[in-house]
C-alpha cells in the first residue's frame, strides 16, 4: 500500500510559529532499552508455556463478530499487512522527521522510538497474559498450528497496535510542532492503520476484537508518550 506524505515546505509563515522540540537525554536510552528487553523476554522464556486449551477449538464459543473471521491463514493478506504496516511506519517517519532542524529531528525520533518500543513490549505481555487462540485454532489446521507458540497469542494484534501508535504519535507531535499538512497526513496514516488491522483479520491471524484491542492500545500509547515526554 502506498501512502502519499506531505512534507514540510519551509514556508515563511510556518517558520514564524515557535516549535516545541522534545528534549533528548539518557533516560530515553534507558526507556527504549527496557522496552526492547521486555518485548524479547516472553520469546526468550518460551512463554506462554504448555499446549493450547483446545485442538481444535469450537467456533460456537466465539462471539458473532469474531466467528465469521474463522478461516485458514491467507499468506497474501499476511504479507499485505506487513507491507501496509511498513508504509504507515515509513510515512509517519518521513512526515515527522523530514526537513527539520537537528534538535527537533532527534527529539521526534526519540519519541517515535519510545512509542514503538513500549507498544511492542506491552502488546507482547498482554498476548501472554490473555493467551487467546488465533483463528487458525478453530479450523482443520489446528493440529498443525498447535505446536507454534504464537498460536496462543492472538490478543491484542501487535500489527494494529503499532500502526495506530505511529499514526497517533504523529498526530500529537504534529499538533505540538505545527507541522504542515497535519490533518491530511493524519487521515492517510489512520487509513493505513485501518488497512493493517483489516488485513490481519483477512489473513486469519486475528479476530476483529483482537485488532480493535490493538487499535485502542496503540492509540493510547501513541497519545501518552509524546504528551508526557518533556
Amino acid at each position: 500500500m502506498a501512502l502519499v506524505v506531505w512534507l514540510p515546505t519551509g514556508s515563511a509563515s510556518a517558520q514564524t510559529v515557535p516549535v516545541a522540540s522534545y528534549r533528548v537525554n539518557w533516560w530515553d536510552a534507558a526507556s527504549i532499552s527496557a522496552a526492547v528487553a521486555l518485548h524479547l523476554t516472553p520469546s526468550a522464556l518460551g512463554l506462554p508455556e504448555g499446549p493450547p486449551s483446545c485442538v481444535p477449538c469450537d467456533p460456537a464459543t466465539l462471539s458473532g463478530i469474531d466467528r465469521w473471521a474463522v478461516h485458514p491463514v491467507s499468506k497474501s493478506a499476511d504479507v499485505g499487512s506487513d507491507v501496509a504496516l511498513l508504509a504507515v511506519l515509513g510515512g509517519t517517519a518521513l512526515a515527522g522527521l523530514g526537513s527539520q532542524p537537528a534538535e527537533q529531528w532527534r527529539g521526534n525520533l526519540v519519541v517515535f522510538a519510545n512509542t514503538a518500543a513500549w507498544t511492542q513490549a506491552i502488546s507482547e505481555w498482554l498476548k501472554v497474559g490473555v493467551r487467546r487462540e488465533r483463528p487458525v485454532m478453530y479450523t482443520d489446521e489446528a493440529a498443525a498450528a498447535a505446536s507454534v507458540r504464537s498460536s496462543q497469542m492472538s490478543m491484542p494484534s501487535g500489527h494494529a497496535a503499532l500502526a495506530f501508535a505511529a499514526a497517533t504519535s504523529y498526530f500529537v507531535i504534529s499538533g505540538r510542532q505545527h507541522l504542515p499538512h497535519r490533518t491530511r497526513n493524519a487521515i492517510l496514516f489512520y487509513a493505513g492503520a485501518v488497512s493493517v488491522a483489516s488485513l490481519r483479520v483477512f489473513a486469519g491471524k486475528h479476530f476483529p476484537t483482537d485488532v480493535l484491542a490493538g487499535a485502542v492500545l496503540g492509540s493510547g500509547i501513541g497519545w501518552l508518550v509524546p504528551t508526557i515526554h518533556p
